[in-house]
């Protein structure tokens, strides 16, 4: 039975919910490091440090993408749980027409720019060709990658989580099957490795568009629409922790890599480089899991369904924290053969990669409530408190953390700044979720009574929350 927005959710059904969202995010993830694979082990070590030095800058733009797609989404769920669907189409709509526009706009700037950004970044003589060669093939083609983003987190609002997968499954094949064409095969180097992603980008563009432009059996359809500044302006206010994240997440690397380049050189960035590859894939599980029930979130708030929003909260939390320790330990025992993958070639560089993943992956414990306590403000429409908790945890935190921590531990610093940073953002998460408990109805995180109503009636079927909701509420008064 397919899982509605509108269901109350058990363990399993919500598992059910979010498992296309985190492998979608798995999947990306995975063929978002291919790239990486073949250059380092088929081009050579300086065009994978140069891949590396870039990749924030086509980051930066493509966040664009994440803040309209989490911002525009949380939007629409809203409103579908406000019961007004032709006005959710319409704002759907206007967000995608908006953000191909914004892309290519985006797509012509960045492929002028990138030469004197790399120079900026500190690009060395022999980094260079290999930075502007991959930046601007996949600058020109910004506008698919900002579109397959934004269309990620809405196939989720469309009730159609698995044909999202089914198109990160499509779209990331074609990236791998074309890079070992193009780069083992054609020896196109680096520039191989920017074709072949931008292939992906594409397919994964062309076919939601396809899907969402013809009558189809989801919540969401492309409709005529006109620009509207204040829906606009709400998404991407509301989107902004996004945006922000990953914009400073961007950033940060950036100085990640100046330090290294002072402290250790090229190989440091190389390492580095590594560390972010394989992070991005054990994050890409609680990211996956926010963007999966986020819509959740926001349609039974738009419902004003109380009850289920703290049951919601509950069992994420519970979720996040499980896994956090899960994908820690899982992590640490992987370090050596992950790394190998990537530079086995060189084994003062593979001692250097492991022992440094080591350490950057304690972090994972806390990472994982850091995500959905962002995601979660989001999907409630409160952007500020959202971009307040993503700002914290990736920049200003991450920025004290790797200009304080080399002055007290040298390298090792470095590799344990984000630990730092994740625990002082755990603090700020905290806070929020306490201060905001009384303003969004989750102060109780737990009513034996509303759950025990809902399960007995049906663990599968739907169950009118909002009545179960008052019954709690009133018995609460009492």
């Amino acid at each position: 039975m397919a899982v509605k927005l509108s269901d109350h959710f058990t363990y399993k059904k919500l598992f059910k919910a979010v498992i296309p969202s985190v492998l979608m995010m798995l999947f990306t993830s995975l063929y978002t490091i291919v790239d990486g694979v073949f250059v380092s082990n088929l081009v050579g070590k300086t065009p994978f440090a140069a891949l590396n030095l870039i990749w924030p800058v086509i980051s930066i733009i493509g966040a664009i993408g994440f803040m309209l797609g989490a911002g525009g989404s949380a939007l629409v769920a809203k409103t579908l749980g406000e019961g007004d669907a032709q006005r959710a189409n319409k704002i759907f709509s206007m967000v995608v027409y908006f953000t191909a526009a914004l892309g290519a706009v985006f797509s012509v700037v960045g492929a002028v720019i990138v030469e004197p950004i790399a120079i900026a970044l500190g690009a060395t003589p022999e980094m260079l060709p290999y930075c502007v060669e991959y930046g601007r093939i996949l600058l020109a083609g910004e506008i698919a990658f900002m579109l397959q983003v934004l269309f990620n987190s809405f196939f989720i609002v469309a009730e159609k989580p698995l044909l999202g997968f089914a198109v990160s499954i499509i779209s990331g094949t074609l990236n791998i099957i074309f890079d070992a064409v193009f780069i083992a095969g054609f020896k196109w180097g680096i520039s191989g490795a920017a074709a072949a992603t931008l292939i992906g980008q594409v397919v994964g563009t062309v076919i939601p568009i396809i899907y969402f432009s013809v009558k189809n059996k989801s919540l969401l359809r492309l409709v005529p629409a006109k620009l509207e500044l204040k829906p606009l302006l709400r998404a991407s206010t509301n989107g902004a922790s996004e945006f922000l994240s990953n914009i400073s997440m961007s950033l940060v690397n950036m100085l990640y890599n100046i330090q290294l380049l002072k402290y250790i050189g090229e190989d440091g960035i190389v390492a580095y480089g590594v560390m972010i590859y394989l992070a991005f894939i054990f994050s890409s599980i609680f990211l996956g899991y926010s963007i999966g029930s986020a819509p959740l979130i926001g349609y039974h708030y738009g419902a004003q369904n109380h009850g289920e929003l703290k049951n919601l909260l509950k069992k994420s939390l519970i979720i996040m924290i499980v896994s956090g320790v899960l994908v820690t330990a899982l992590a640490e025992g992987l370090a050596r053969p992950l790394s190998m993958i990537f530079v086995s070639y060189d084994a003062a560089l593979l001692d250097m990669t492991t022992f440094g993943l080591r350490i950057y992956s304690v972090s994972f414990i806390l990472v994982g409530v850091n995500i959905f306590a962002s995601s979660f403000f989001t999907a409630l429409n409160n952007g500020l408190i959202s971009g307040i908790i993503s700002v914290a945890r990736t920049l200003l935190f991450q920025i004290f953390a790797i200009m304080v921590m080399p002055l007290i531990a040298g390298v090792n610093g470095i590799w344990s700044a984000v630990i730092v940073a994740e625990g002082l953002a755990i603090i700020v998460s905290i806070v929020f979720f306490a201060v905001c408990a009384k303003r969004y109805h989750y102060e109780k995180f737990y009513l034996r009574r509303y759950d025990d109503a809902v399960l007995q009636t049906s663990s599968d079927e739907q169950t009118p929350i909002s009545q179960n909701d008052e019954a709690t509420d009133d018995e609460n008064k009492k």
